[in-house]
């Protein structure tokens, strides 16, 4: 396969991922805002289709032609000697293990305790326990500026390792923060089940 149409299928990818992660971001951030049960199960719903429809294809497209890529274009494992090509596979790996393990199990497993509290027509203790768990939060937030600093590296192409820990160390005080901020800015307060407008 031609170089052009590698790239493109990547760039295609990466927009996809980018994409689905602010949908992702909105959606969550709609679900925080939400006082009715039906609107943050709407909400929560969104978030899903956005993993599933958006993120994961646009995951296993750059995975696909990122591989391809290294493997004829950059002498395969010689990609390690590379810091921006290394420093974007690592952080690649990190966020595809981490978002199928942490971040998209938690809201798959998030959309199924609302389902259940909506057939029981109020917010149950395991909806509440789960909304106040911290690490998929903060894994939640680290996600978009992972995949910035992914996008930096290919466009900045660095011949050091400094933007990738420079950035990395950045990624994790931002996520930190929207960790700490974001449910003190929309404290979690469920009733009902009734439509929310």
């Amino acid at each position: 396969m031609d170089y052009p149409i590698l790239n493109l299928l990547h760039v295609i990818g990466a927009i996809l991922i980018g994409a689905g992660l602010i949908g992702v971001w909105m959606s969550d951030l709609r679900s925080r805002q939400v006082h009715e049960l039906r609107a943050f199960s709407e909400a929560v719903r969104n978030i899903a289709v956005f993993y599933d429809g958006v993120v994961v294809p646009g995951a296993l497209i750059l995975l696909a032609s990122g591989t391809w890529m290294i493997v004829t274009y950059h002498g395969g494992w010689d990609f390690l000697k590379t810091p921006w090509l290394a420093g974007m596979v690592a952080l690649f790996a990190f966020e595809f293990i981490e978002g199928n393990t942490i971040t998209r199990a938690y809201f798959m497993r998030l959309r199924r305790i609302t389902q259940a509290a909506l057939a029981a027509g109020h917010v149950t203790d395991e909806l509440r326990e789960a909304r106040r768990e911290g690490v998929p939060t903060f894994t939640h937030f680290l996600d978009l500026p992972i995949l910035l600093l992914i996008v930096m590296l290919g466009s900045l192409k660095p011949d050091t390792w400094q933007l990738f820990f420079t950035g990395s160390a950045i990624a994790i005080v931002i996520a930190t923060t929207l960790t700490i901020l974001i449910p003190r800015l929309y404290p979690w307060q469920m009733h009902g089940a009734s439509a929310d407008g």
